[in-house]
Parts: C-alpha cells; sequence; structure tokens
C-alpha cells in the first residue's frame, strides 16, 4: 500500500508539474507567436504607407505633368487656329495674286481641327491637336503599376518628343507661311517695277498716285523685323500696284498688231515704193499674207472704222490718255465705231486697199494727234509680255 501510494503521489507530482511547465511554455510560445504577428503587421503597415506616398507623390506628378501638358496642347492649339486665321485673312489676297499671275506657289495652312488625324505621319503636318491632347493625358487615377520611375520617365520622354515635334510642326507651317508672303511681295514688286521701267523707257508716264513721292516709304525692313498682318498689307499694296501698272500696260498701245510679222518699212523718212522719192512715213508696215488677222495692240474704243483715203480699209482706236493707233489697207474690217475693244481682240484683215503695193499692213501710232515711232511701244510690251 505504502509502495503504491508513493507511485500515485510520485505520478500526480509529475503529472502536476508537467503540466505546469507545459502551461508555462504555451504562454511563451503563444506570446512569441503574437509578438511575430505584431512584427509582421507593423512590416506591412510600413510598407502599405510607403506605398500609399509613393501613390500620392505619382498623383501629385501625373497631375502636375497633365496640368503642364494641358498648359502646352492650348498654346499649340492657340497657334494653329492663328495660323488658320491668317490663312482666312490671307486668301483674298491670294485670290488677288493668282489673278495678276503674281506667283504660282501656295501658301501652307492648317488643316480644320474637325478634319484631322490625331498622329504625326509623314506629310501630315498639323495634327488634331484637342484629340492628341485626350490621348496623350491619361485619367487622373490611371496609376501604372507597378511603380517605376523609369517606366514614368520614359512615357514622360516619349510625349515630350511628341509634343516638341508637333511645336517643330507648327513653328515650320508659321514660317513658311511668313516666307511665303514675303515671297509674294517681292514677286509682286518686281512685276511692278519691270512692267513701270519697260512704259517708261517706251515714253509712257506712269502714274504713281497713291504710292507716295520721291521722298517717301524707305528701305523694306528685313522679314523678322515686320509683324504678319504689316507683311499682309505690304502685299496688298504691291498687288493693288501691279494691278495699276497691269490695267495701264493693257490699255496702252504695246502689243504687236501682227505677231510673227516681219518689218518692212520703219518709221521716219524713206523712198516712197509709188513716187520713188524721199517722204515722211508715219508708221512702220508688217509683211503678211492677205486675211492674216490684225489685233488691236491695246484695249480702247474704235472712233473710225471705214474707208480712209490712202489708207484704204482703216481702224483707229482711242486708249485714253491722248494716245490712238491706226491699222490701214486692211481687206476687211471686223469692229464698228464706238466698239470697246480688248488688248489682242482681232479688228481686221491683212489687205491692201488704198495707196498700197502688196498685202501688209501699216500701223501708226500717235500721241495728241502726232505720229510717233511704234518700235519703242513694241519693244516694251515684248519685255512685260510675261507679266502681263
Amino acid at each position: 500500500m505504502t509502495i503504491l501510494t508513493t507511485s500515485l503521489l510520485t505520478a500526480f507530482v509529475v503529472a502536476f508539474f508537467a503540466s505546469t511547465a507545459y502551461l508555462v511554455l504555451r504562454d511563451d510560445l503563444i506570446g512569441a507567436a503574437a509578438d511575430r504577428q505584431d512584427q509582421m503587421r507593423h512590416t506591412y503597415e510600413s510598407r502599405i504607407a510607403a506605398l500609399r506616398a509613393e501613390i500620392d507623390h505619382a498623383k501629385s506628378q501625373q497631375l502636375l505633368e497633365r496640368q503642364r501638358m494641358q498648359r502646352k496642347m492650348a498654346e499649340l492649339i492657340e497657334r494653329q487656329e492663328r495660323l488658320t486665321q491668317r490663312h482666312s485673312r490671307l486668301r483674298p489676297v491670294l485670290e488677288r495674286a493668282g489673278e495678276l499671275h503674281a506667283d504660282g506657289t501656295s501658301i501652307p495652312v492648317p488643316t480644320p481641327r474637325p478634319d484631322i488625324r490625331a498622329d504625326l505621319e509623314p506629310g501630315n503636318r498639323t495634327p488634331n491637336l484637342p484629340q492628341l491632347a485626350s490621348a496623350l493625358m491619361p485619367p487622373a487615377d490611371a496609376i501604372p503599376w507597378p511603380l517605376r520611375a523609369s517606366h514614368q520617365g520614359a512615357d514622360a520622354a516619349r510625349t515630350n518628343d511628341l509634343l516638341l515635334a508637333l511645336d517643330r510642326s507648327l513653328e515650320d507651317l508659321e514660317t513658311d507661311q511668313v516666307a511665303r508672303v514675303s515671297s509674294l511681295s517681292e514677286a509682286a514688286y518686281r512685276s511692278s517695277e519691270a512692267i513701270s521701267d519697260a512704259l517708261i523707257a517706251a515714253g509712257l508716264a506712269v502714274s504713281n498716285e497713291g504710292y507716295g513721292g520721291q521722298d517717301s516709304g524707305g528701305p523694306l525692313l528685313a522679314a523678322g523685323y515686320l509683324p504678319f498682318d504689316e507683311k499682309v498689307r505690304e502685299l496688298a499694296e504691291g498687288l493693288d500696284r501691279l494691278e495699276q501698272l497691269k490695267q495701264t500696260a493693257r490699255r496702252v498701245p504695246i502689243a504687236n498688231p501682227v505677231p510673227g510679222a516681219s518689218v518692212t518699212s520703219g518709221f521716219g523718212v524713206r523712198r516712197d515704193p509709188i513716187l520713188g522719192r524721199r517722204a515722211h512715213h508715219s508708221g512702220i508696215d508688217f509683211r503678211a499674207k492677205s486675211g492674216t488677222s490684225v489685233s488691236a495692240a491695246g484695249g480702247g474704243v474704235v472712233v473710225y472704222a471705214g474707208w480712209n483715203g490712202g489708207y484704204g480699209r482703216m481702224v483707229e482706236i482711242d486708249h485714253g490718255n491722248n494716245f490712238t493707233t491706226r491699222y490701214a489697207h486692211l481687206s476687211k474690217i471686223l469692229v464698228k465705231k464706238g466698239d470697246a475693244v480688248e488688248n489682242g481682240a482681232v479688228i481686221g484683215r491683212v489687205g491692201s486697199s488704198g495707196r498700197s503695193t502688196g498685202p501688209h499692213l501699216h500701223y501708226e501710232v500717235r500721241r495728241n494727234g502726232k505720229a510717233v515711232n511704234p518700235l519703242p511701244f513694241i519693244s516694251a510690251g515684248t519685255q512685260i509680255a510675261e507679266y502681263l
């Protein structure tokens, strides 16, 4: 009994101490596990906080970048609109330049925004800026994942390159417009000068009304010193001057009445083909076959159309500014008195009517009723034919 009691007591004591040790050790294990969990939770919370800070920073940067791009795109759109408005102001002037044949090269213009594609393909110099802006600027909450500075930097660099390409495209377009306006203006003034010099050399008065006197004007400033509107105004003035001179040149008798025909007898003293003695020849004679078309040497009004003694069948045209022309020895008259004719209009046919020895055209230019040599006028017309 004693042994059994001792054994039971020993077993109880061992079990008690084992249970106590187990409970103590379990609390330590639970505490350690809890500590590890707390540490992991703090670690994750720190990482989440860092990621949130990084996301907030990325959103701030993206917002700033979006605002910067919006400002840049607004500037580009404004430039595009300005270029389009420029071309609207230029259109009437360009139409006049085309009518006057000042220059045949067109001036570049941006395509209206609704019809433009949002790309930068070769030849597409005016992309759709609003559509491109929306494509380049993602929503504010669109944050790429994973967050990598290199990825964001690459996107920003691509966007900046595209914006720079757009800016260069519009800048080139603007430069082209200014260059073309300057070129047209110079061409108009060169043409005006050539016409004016030829008319003056032929003894014709050229009006400078509305263009200042000898002391007015001044040197033409370089392209970069004149605003666009001033350039357009200068071009319009040059076209006005060119149009005035062309109208003057088309009215004065400077065209050849029988193009391609040779001159057989000049102006001045010559041997009369019928009497054989020296006599004054008041015009020049063109050799041509009977029936060849005779054209008006300038625009004007027919003041005589009929038989006129030794002139035979004759047409006389009043060109204004005290200038008249006579076309004699015609075989047929195709106009009547009072008709308004333009430069180059056919007024009759070559013949040998009146005091004539064979088919030819006797052509006279008269100033204030006095015959003058027609050759300087025809020479002036030949020099400026390309400008008319």
